[in-house]
């Protein structure tokens, strides 16, 4: 059975909120803030959290955009991300499992190493201006 996890997409402008990942899965990769859902918090409370733990920023919890499932070996992960509202997003520092973190635009992404599936999954949803 899948892991529970969540994603949080934050825009500043046109650029989008993105971290570097510390730890496997997707080590090294640029990606949006999220983890598992802890026992029992609810999808929106588990975003939030991410964001905070990851940021530094506190953040509220949007509309849904989109499931994504992805696997990294013998495990498996259902990933509900979300639109999230983040408040001071000039204070953002990469923490916990961030190793870096970056306010990128669609030209600055082409020159980032992205999680797999990332931009496509933006665009599909919606998400990037063109």
């Amino acid at each position: 059975m899948p892991a529970c996890c969540v994603g949080g997409i934050a825009l500043w402008g046109d650029k989008l909120l993105l971290i570097r990942r510390a730890n496997p899965p997707g080590q090294g990769y640029w990606s949006i803030p999220g983890g598992h859902v802890e026992p029992g918090e609810t999808w929106q409370e588990a975003v939030e959290r991410e964001v905070l733990e990851e940021t530094g920023l506190r953040a509220t919890c949007g509309r849904f955009v989109g499931w994504v499932e992805r696997s990294a070996g013998d495990n498996r992960y259902l990933i509900a991300d979300f639109m999230v509202e983040v408040f001071a997003p000039e204070t953002a520092a990469a923490a916990d499992d961030a190793a870096d973190l970056t306010f990128a635009d669609v030209e600055d992404m082409k020159l980032l190493e992205l999680a797999p599936g990332l931009l496509s999954f933006l665009n599909e949803h919606g998400v990037l201006a063109s």
